[in-house]
């Protein structure tokens, strides 16, 4: 019988239900928390494979859905009002909110963002280095302000609500805020640890525009998932787990702190 309970958790982000699920391994002592922040057009239930996972491995894991962030969202907000920097918001109304829980060491605290919630969370660790201990980044989506110069040729070109890759609709707002933003200029703000995975059949966001954050970090590991496309399944996500798991191991030995392994 696996020692874990698994209960839906609520943040608020300017009066918006923020809805979430906490997989907490049962014990006494104070434990390590991993954020996960899902890719765009997908929900928290994009986290349930590394949070069975990584709950065996002592840690918590809150899963949640960015407010608009899908079309099966449990949270507040339509599509049409999200943005990577709306994003940025609840994913820092939900750090906060986690600073609350008197079962959490808020000094290992950790997100781990796929694609869109990539470039989110490292959006938020650049803006609140102090806040996490490290970041790991599968396969971000650092191309978003290129696309949007792909999809309008000029600022005043962008409407008021458009088909983002003719699929999901969202507001001028996911473009305007892009715009301008140059997200390598921020992200080296945080120099804490960070893990990089990205694969090598992403035909969403190329590799390069992780192999050029890489230069960009202080302190990163990077490593290329062998057939990973965009999201890793099978042996991808095996190899992802397998880097996760070396790069948590390390970081909670040179913090010189241990995280205890579940027993089924």
């Amino acid at each position: 019988m696996k020692k874990y309970t698994v209960t839906e958790v609520y943040s608020n982000n300017n009066g918006k239900n923020i809805y979430g699920e906490l997989y907490k391994p049962d014990s006494k002592e104070k434990l390590p928390l991993i954020i996960f922040a899902h890719e765009l057009g997908n929900t928290h239930e994009s986290g349930t494979r590394y949070a069975e996972h990584l709950v065996e491995e002592g840690y918590a894991i809150y899963m949640f859905d960015f407010c608009g962030g899908g079309f099966d969202s449990r949270s507040d907000g339509e599509t049409t009002e999200m943005s990577v920097m709306t994003e940025v918001t609840d994913l820092e109304a939900v750090m906060e909110n986690a600073k609350t829980w008197d079962f959490i060491d808020e000094n290992r605290i950790i997100v781990i963002g796929g694609s869109q919630g990539g470039i989110v969370s490292a959006i938020a660790a650049a803006r609140h280095p102090d806040d996490l201990q490290a970041l790991i980044l599968l396969y971000p989506a650092f191309v978003v302000h290129d696309q949007v110069h792909l999809d309008f040729k000029t600022y005043e070109d962008i409407p008021e609500q458009y088909d983002i890759f003719n699929w999901m609709p969202v507001g001028g707002i996911y473009a305007r805020d892009m715009w301008d933003y140059d997200v390598y200029s921020e992200i080296g703000n945080y120099t804490k640890p960070v893990l990089l995975l990205h694969g090598d059949a992403d035909y969403t966001v190329p590799i390069s525009y992780s192999q050029r954050a890489v230069e960009v970090y202080h302190d990163a590991e990077y490593h290329v998932i062998a057939g990973g496309s965009h999201e890793f399944f099978n042996k991808a996500f095996d190899d992802a787990i397998n880097y996760i798991d070396d790069f948590l191991s390390r970081i909670q030995t040179d913090s010189g702190t241990s995280v205890n392994v579940l027993e089924n």
